[in-house]
């Protein structure tokens, strides 16, 4: 073991960090950059940046970057029907929305992103994992990885290491995956199941997978040394000196208009308003008083906002006055928990004074959050 470890440092050993001197949008040559940031936002960023304003025709890139704690969905894809967001809130886990199709995934520090930068002529999702798994044979020839048909990389013939999405511009396009190095899988399995019931919808759905950290197969390896194994056989591949160049995505000398993309990124428009629409079609079941109330709730969501909105109460539960104004008020509202509640809070002070009236509202009223 001492003996591998000290091959596997001699191997890595010319890999080398570098600031970001002589970054250049115009420059040639292929470049390996990576964020010293663990913001989903700001690294999703980068991608748009690069994609956006590099000269790929001169110079391909590698972009290798990581996560504090997030759900990133696809550009396609509904947030309610692909994760808990109940669970996000709760846990801090930010919730992001990238340019590119395919799944959902789970990041944290325990899992590896990597972008590969072409023009669309050169475009190869296929050789990039094979680039990949090189480089892990390098490091561990022991370990049983391959490349599927469906651009996933899998350890030992099922357990799913690396999930693949990518953006194809007019003449520029990316292509990016995920490496499952030591990412809580509790947490993973628990936030990437939907509790929400009655939903129907269009959007691109996820295609659940048994899934494993590298890091259980061989704990003695870490981030570092498959970033830089990585990023050593993309030189190597590319025939440039095997330099990482740090990059810091809130700098604006570096990268003109960055924070611009990272708040657009942020944004609920962007989060939930760009989910394809979708239809919510389910009964409450409230129990009030010793007794089960059901209601029935019907909704259609256009861009993350309410357009039609019907909930079926029995007759003489709420006063028809009030129940109208529910309706009415939540037709066009986001369909999201902040925006009802601080709703409901104002109706509820136009509610008649009477203590039996207003349990029956607050009860309503939570179901209704609960939905969203």
């Amino acid at each position: 073991m001492v003996l591998q470890s000290l091959k596997n440092c001699l191997w890595l050993s010319c890999v080398v960090r570098t600031p970001k001197a002589c970054f250049r949008s115009t420059a040639s040559g292929s470049l390996v950059i990576q964020s010293v940031s663990n913001d989903v936002y700001q690294n999703l960023a980068v991608e748009d940046w690069i994609h956006d304003h590099m000269d790929l025709e001169k110079r391909q890139v590698l972009f290798l970057w990581r996560n504090s704690p997030a759900v990133v969905i696809g550009r396609h894809q509904n947030p309610w029907q692909e994760c808990n967001l109940r669970l996000l809130r709760q846990k801090n886990i930010k919730l992001a929305r990238r340019r590119s199709g395919g799944g959902t995934v789970y990041h944290d520090l325990g899992n590896i992103n990597l972008t590969f930068f072409t023009t669309r002529k050169k475009y190869q999702r296929m050789e990039n994992l094979k680039l990949i798994v090189k480089a892990l044979k390098a490091l561990r020839p022991q370990l049983d990885i391959h490349v599927t048909d469906r651009f996933d990389i899998l350890l030992d013939r099922q357990y799913k290491i690396s999930g693949t999405a990518a953006k194809l511009g007019r003449t520029s396009a990316y292509h990016h995956c995920t490496l499952l190095c030591n990412a809580d899988k509790f947490v993973l399995s628990s936030v990437l199941k939907s509790p929400y019931e009655g939903l129907k919808s269009n959007a691109t759905p996820s295609v659940p997978a048994s899934v494993k950290n590298l890091f259980e197969e061989d704990p003695s390896l870490t981030s570092e040394m498959l970033l830089d194994a990585i990023a050593k056989e993309y030189a190597m591949q590319h025939q440039i000196d095997h330099h990482i160049m740090l990059i810091n995505p809130a700098d604006e000398t570096l990268l003109p208009g960055i924070n611009d993309k990272t708040k657009e990124l942020q944004t609920w428009e962007w989060v939930y308003g760009k989910t394809p629409k979708f239809s919510v079609s389910t009964c409450l079941n409230i129990a009030y008083k010793g007794s089960v109330l059901d209601v029935k709730v019907n909704m259609d969501v256009k861009h993350g906002r309410i357009e039609v909105c019907n909930i079926d109460l029995p007759e003489q539960w709420l006063p028809p006055g009030l129940y109208s104004e529910l309706v009415k008020n939540l037709t066009g509202s986001k369909f999201c928990p902040n925006e009802t509640t601080a709703l409901v809070t104002t109706l509820l002070r136009v509610c008649p004074q009477d203590d039996e009236l207003h349990s029956r509202w607050s009860l309503l009223c939570e179901n209704m959050i609960m939905l969203m």
